[in-house]
């Protein structure tokens, strides 16, 4: 109940403008959003590669109806990564890309040209791309086009959804060698006939999609804040025999820092999801809404550094 009421109030304008002129919302922002521009993403990156961690940069968009809202994305895209290659932050530092902030949902030529340049330009940066993954609707499209850019671009990386019924088949699928798949467990609502939709249901899903990745020949990405899901791919790795440079966890920006340098001292790669733009409402709501008890984890961030 509480996660469907978090996904109607991120679609609602109401609800943001509130959110958006409450006292407390600069601060939230700041936590947990790198800033508005590409000078805020590239401090922050800076910050965390100091300290030892990987990042992936999304810039914050999506629902985008027009070719010019699509290529206006794919040019801060290009204009990122260079700045990224100048400032000597990749291979660290990769970015993470919605299709739909690049004109899927209206042109998928289009989102799919756009995507092509991203890959193209990072990878002459010395660093790679990583296509997020949105609602069910997009996923067969989504993977339709990243096998198009593995082609050309095979460390090309994808997202896959702990919570959809499909996902363990598609980890198999994507398992093979040299493939990079971050495993996640979902951020949008979905109906029962698709997804799963009780926690218990979720984190057992994780973890048999999370076998199979590190069954596989792959470079399994673990996206997860959760304790006992980051124990087990602790526990995985080893039993899998991988070592530190096969796999990685990755967290979300401002959440539990403290454990990301806790996995980093113990010789693990920890990449930080670091978003930034305007467009922050969506993303934190959806971030709520993946788990309701990341209101908890989003509540002791502000309160500590843990």
């Amino acid at each position: 109940m509480l996660r469907s009421v978090i996904l109607a109030a991120s679609r609602s304008s109401q609800v943001e403008r509130l959110v958006a002129t409450a006292p407390f919302t600069r601060d939230v922002v700041r936590r947990f959003v790198a800033g508005a521009g590409t000078d805020d993403a590239l401090r922050a990156t800076r910050e965390l590669v100091a300290d030892g961690l990987a990042v992936t940069l999304d810039n914050l968009g999506e629902d985008t109806v027009t070719p010019e809202q699509a290529n206006a994305t794919r040019d801060e895209y290009l204009k990122l990564l260079r700045l990224l290659s100048a400032a000597g932050l990749t291979p660290a530092a990769e970015v993470s890309v919605k299709l739909s902030a690049l004109g899927q949902m209206f042109d998928e030529q289009l989102a799919y040209d756009n995507a092509r340049a991203i890959c193209a330009a990072a990878d002459a940066a010395g660093t790679t791309v990583t296509l997020d993954m949105e609602d069910h609707t997009t996923t067969d499209s989504t993977l339709d086009v990243l096998a198009k850019l593995r082609k050309d671009y095979p460390s090309t990386g994808a997202v896959l959804q702990a919570y959809l019924r499909r996902t363990e088949s598609d980890c198999r699928e994507l398992a093979g060698a040299g493939s990079r798949v971050r495993l996640c467990k979902g951020a949008y609502k979905e109906p029962e006939s698709v997804a799963y939709q009780s926690a218990r249901e979720v984190d057992r899903s994780y973890v048999r999609c999370l076998n199979v990745l590190m069954a596989g020949d792959g470079y399994p990405m673990l996206a997860t804040h959760d304790p006992r899901l980051i124990a087990i791919g602790e526990d995985r790795a080893r039993w899998f025999d991988r070592g530190p440079d096969r796999f990685e966890f990755q967290m979300l920006y401002g959440i539990r820092p403290e454990e990301q340098a806790r996995l980093v001292g113990e010789g693990y790669t920890v990449r930080t999801y670091l978003p930034y733009g305007e467009d922050w409402y969506g993303y934190l709501m959806r971030r709520l809404a993946e788990r309701p008890a990341n209101l908890m984890f989003f509540g002791r961030a502000l309160m500590s550094k843990k």
